[in-house]
């Protein structure tokens, strides 16, 4: 069983998988970085607010004893937002990575040549000429 899980993981589309997994969760800590640190503070110049906390109250809460808001119910379509803009942007460059993949592969095919042999002409010809017969 274990020889079997070896031969498992080491086959190479397992371990491309788990270098993609890798690079994508990296990938998305630098995408929201990009959003919390570039996008928010821009937007946020407009709403003069950061963009994350950019809400829709429902209905109001109180503070309690701490200062601390409770009972407060809101659409937080600013956090929203922000993933939503994370989504979109890791999805624009995993469409042009898969993009340039593919047009990597398609230049690595090989021209499969032609059959060799009569062409559709003769072969028409050879029918013509055994029909007259």
């Amino acid at each position: 069983m274990f020889k079997e899980f070896k031969e498992f993981a080491m086959k190479g589309s397992l371990i491309d998988i788990a270098v993609g997994f890798v690079m994508g969760a990296a990938f998305k800590e630098v995408v929201t970085s990009f959003t919390g640190g570039i996008i928010s503070p821009l937007v946020g110049l407009v709403f003069k607010t950061d963009l994350k906390n950019l809400k829709y109250i429902l209905s109001e809460g109180s503070l309690n004893a701490q200062g601390v808001l409770e009972g407060e119910s809101a659409l937080m379509w600013g956090q929203f937002l922000t993933h939503t803009i994370d989504f979109i942007i890791v999805a624009f460059f995993m469409f042009l990575l898969v993009k340039g993949v593919n047009k990597f592969k398609k230049e690595e095919e090989v021209v499969v040549a032609a059959p060799t042999g009569p062409s559709d002409n003769e072969l028409l010809s050879d029918i013509r000429d055994l029909l007259k017969k």
